[in-house]
C-alpha cells in the first residue's frame, strides 16, 4: 500500500505539472492576441480542462492495459518519476515537449529494464503511441493550413476591422474548446496510470466503466489546479516565438488542434496537446507566408519532440533502479 499511495501521489503531481506546462496549449494564442487577458485565460483553462478530464476514459484504458504487460509497482513508479524529471526540465527552458510522450516513455522505459522487450506491447504502442506521435502534428500542419488559406480566400474583400472583430471573439470560443480537449486526452494519463496501479496491487479491474470515480475527480482537479497556475515559458515560445499571431491565426489554430485532440480521445490514442496546436500554429503561418514561420523554433521543438520517448525512458529506468537499491516496496 505503501508504493500504491506514492504512485497516487505522483501521478496527481505529474497531472498538476502536466496542467501548467501545457497551459500553452490551450491560451497562449488568445493571451498572445490580447483577446483575453492571462488571468481570465487561465481561469477558462483551468474550468474546461476539469470539465473534459471527466467525460472520458478510452485513453486511461489504453495507458492501463494497451502498453506494457506484467508491470509491477516499482515499474509504475519510476515510469511517473521519469516522466515528471523530463516535464520539469523541458519547462525550465521553456521547451514545448509531451508529457504524455514522456510518460509512455518512462512506462515502456521501466518495464524494458524490469522484464526486458517482451513486456512492450510493442502493437498497442505503434498504433497509440508513435503514429499518433508522427502524424497529429503533421495533421495539424496541414489541416491548419487549409483552413487558415479557406479564411484567406473567404473574408479577402471582407473590411479588415470587421474582421478582426469577429475573430477577437471566435477565438474565445476557439480556445475554450482547446481547453476542453486538452483535459479529456491528458488527464486520463494519470488516471490510467492510477489505475494501472490499482489492477497490479490486485483491488480492482479496469474495464471501460470502473475506473474508478474518485481517480477522475481527483486527476481531473490536479490538472485543473496546475492549469491555473500558467506555464508563462512555454506560452511565450508558443504564443510569440513562431509566428506573430493575430486573432484569425489562433482561431485557426485552436479549431484545428482541438478537433485533431478531440478524435484522437474518442479512439484511445494518447496524442500530444503540445505536438498537435505547434503544428497546427506552424501550419497556419505558413499558410501566410512561409518566410513568416520562425522555422529554426521549429527545430529546436522537433529535437525536444525524438528526445522526449527515449529521455523519459531512461530517466525511468534509472529510478527503476533506484527503487531497487533503496528496496523500496
Amino acid at each position: 500500500m505503501f508504493l500504491v499511495i506514492m504512485i497516487v501521489v505522483c501521478a496527481l503531481a505529474f497531472d498538476f505539472i502536466n496542467g501548467f506546462h501545457d497551459t500553452a496549449n490551450a491560451i497562449a494564442t488568445v493571451v498572445s492576441t490580447r483577446v483575453l487577458s492571462p488571468r481570465a485565460a487561465i481561469l477558462m483553462a483551468g474550468g474546461l480542462n476539469l470539465v473534459g478530464a471527466l467525460c472520458f476514459t478510452k485513453v486511461a484504458e489504453t495507458i492501463a492495459k494497451g502498453l506494457v504487460s506484467g508491470a509491477t509497482l516499482q515499474v509504475i513508479l519510476a515510469a511517473i518519476l521519469g516522466a515528471i524529471v523530463w516535464n520539469l526540465a523541458t519547462w525550465y527552458f521553456g521547451i514545448p515537449s509531451s508529457s504524455s510522450h514522456a510518460l509512455v516513455g518512462g512506462l515502456v522505459g521501466a518495464a524494458w529494464v524490469h522484464g526486458g522487450r517482451n513486456t512492450i506491447k510493442w502493437e498497442g504502442v505503434l498504433d497509440k503511441v508513435v503514429l499518433p506521435l508522427v502524424l497529429s502534428p503533421l495533421a495539424g500542419f496541414v489541416i491548419g493550413f487549409i483552413v487558415m488559406a479557406a479564411i484567406f480566400l473567404f473574408f479577402a474583400n471582407a473590411q479588415a476591422a470587421k474582421t478582426g472583430r469577429v475573430f477577437r471573439g471566435l477565438q474565445v470560443v476557439s480556445s475554450a474548446i482547446m481547453s476542453f480537449a486538452h483535459g479529456s486526452n491528458d488527464a486520463q494519463k494519470s488516471m490510467g496510470i492510477i489505475a494501472l496501479a490499482l489492477t497490479t496491487l490486485g483491488t480492482h479491474p479496469v474495464t471501460k466503466t470502473e475506473v474508478p470515480n474518485w481517480v477522475k475527480i481527483a486527476c481531473a482537479l490536479a490538472m485543473a489546479a496546475g492549469t491555473s497556475m500558467g506555464g508563462w515559458r512555454i506560452i511565450k515560445t508558443m504564443g510569440h516565438k513562431i509566428i506573430r499571431l493575430e486573432p484569425v491565426n489562433g482561431f485557426a489554430a485552436e479549431t484545428t488542434a482541438s478537433l485533431i485532440i478531440l478524435y484522437a480521445t474518442l479512439t484511445g490514442k494518447t496524442v500530444s496537446t503540445t505536438h498537435v496546436i505547434s503544428g497546427s500554429i506552424f501550419g497556419v503561418g505558413a499558410a501566410k507566408r512561409f518566410s513568416a514561420v520562425r522555422w529554426s523554433v521549429a527545430q529546436t521543438m522537433l529535437v525536444a519532440w525524438v528526445l522526449t520517448i527515449p529521455a523519459a525512458a531512461t530517466v525511468a529506468a534509472l529510478c527503476y533502479f533506484g527503487i531497487k537499491v533503496l528496496g523500496v516496496h
